[in-house]
């Protein structure tokens, strides 16, 4: 006897009809058929779950690798001064000698290694560092204040560059780093709004080169000489040795005179003389003035000419150039002074602004009382 006729014979006792019988035989061959694929997903099951375990190291050793040399150094030194305050001296030395040994197996080697490429890469920068500085000072196209802005530009680029190098020897994980430091950069940039608008004028600076550093600008009501030009600002010095600094967007913003630009500056010493005095002779003593002095250029040659006729003199003025644009607030105090003395000298009057009154036929003075005697 079968195990299906067994089986059939045992729940249906009493079938009515071989129809019945027929489909009770197929249940109980569905219900075997099941049991055996489950069996056989099962035993699939634990194939696959035997080969993963394979595969995965033991959880210890991901630990161990995963602790860095700098954490095990500081649980060595920490048990090893706990064994010392214990009073246990023997293990709190054979510890010690753990740590070394410790630190000359995997920290020595990766300084030794740190420090070469530190010292190498410093060395490569600075002879990189003198031979831009000596072309930069050998080249027509590149002032003092783009030269000061590349050259730190230089070291700042240079320097990441080594402490990348340095950090690699260590087993730093550099790409995540520069990625952190790349967010951090994202949200500084936001947040230093008004010093990112600086920098971009001071890149805007050196680019179009409105002003030089030596040269004599007028900013802000301010005349100076410009000192230094810098990524954020720009410094310059007044005339009473002063140093103002001014943020780079303003010196971009605001209205800009520079009397250094073009090598050549022309002054002007405004003067006066009385009505009755002639342009003419104010002319001969004031233009002899000018000669042999080697401030004042030739081309184009000095003038002295009338420029308006005003309400109490007639208004004239000394005009001459000169290379020496630093000297500008000099020369033209030391020329008026000389201008001054000559007039005198040769007896032209120079007026003051002056009012006269004239009355005639004011019959309502007539009748006024005279002083009292």
């Amino acid at each position: 006897m079968t195990t299906t006729n067994f089986i059939s014979r045992s729940w249906l006792p009493g079938a009515a009809t071989p129809q019945d019988a027929a489909a009770a035989q197929r249940a109980v061959q569905d219900s075997l058929a099941a049991a055996d694929s489950l069996r056989s997903d099962s035993s699939r099951l634990d194939s696959l779950l035997q080969d993963v375990a394979g595969l995965l190291p033991n959880a210890s050793d991901i630990v161990s690798d995963s602790t860095d040399t700098l954490g095990n150094m500081g649980r060595d030194v920490g048990s090893t001064i706990s064994l010392l305050l214990s009073g246990d001296f023997a293990a709190a030395f054979d510890r010690v000698g753990d740590l070394g040994q410790f630190l000359l197996i995997n920290v020595v080697p990766d300084f030794l290694s740190a420090l070469l490429v530190l010292v190498v890469m410093y060395a490569v920068y600075r002879l990189f560092r003198k031979g831009v500085s000596r072309a930069f000072t050998h080249s027509a196209h590149v002032d003092l204040g783009l030269e000061s802005l590349l050259l730190k530009t230089l070291s700042v680029v240079a320097w990441t560059f080594i402490i990348v190098m340095v950090l690699a020897q260590f087993s730093v994980n550099v790409s995540a780093l520069l990625a952190g430091l790349s967010i951090a950069g994202i949200a500084i940039g936001f947040a230093a709004k008004d010093s990112l608008e600086n920098f971009i004028s001071g890149v805007t600076i050196m680019i179009d080169r409105p002003f030089r550093v030596g040269d004599q600008v007028v900013v802000d009501g301010t005349y100076g000489t410009v000192q230094e030009i810098t990524l954020r600002s720009t410094r310059m010095v007044t005339l009473n040795n002063e140093i103002m600094v001014m943020p780079n967007v303003l010196m971009i913003n605001q209205k800009l005179t520079n009397h250094a630009f073009m090598g050549k500056l022309r002054i002007v010493v405004p003067f006066g003389i009385a009505y009755k005095e002639s342009p003419e002779e104010a002319r001969a003593v004031v233009l002899p003035l000018l000669e042999g002095d080697a401030r004042v250029s030739d081309i184009p040659p000095p003038s002295v000419a009338v420029m308006e006729l005003g309400d109490s003199s007639v208004d004239m003025a000394l005009r001459f150039y000169t290379r020496k644009t630093e000297e500008e607030i000099a020369l033209k105090a030391e020329y008026a002074e000389k201008v001054f003395y000559a007039l005198r000298k040769a007896g032209i009057e120079i007026p003051f602004p002056h009012l006269q009154l004239f009355i005639d036929g004011a019959k309502g003075l007539r009748d006024m009382p005279g002083p009292a005697s």
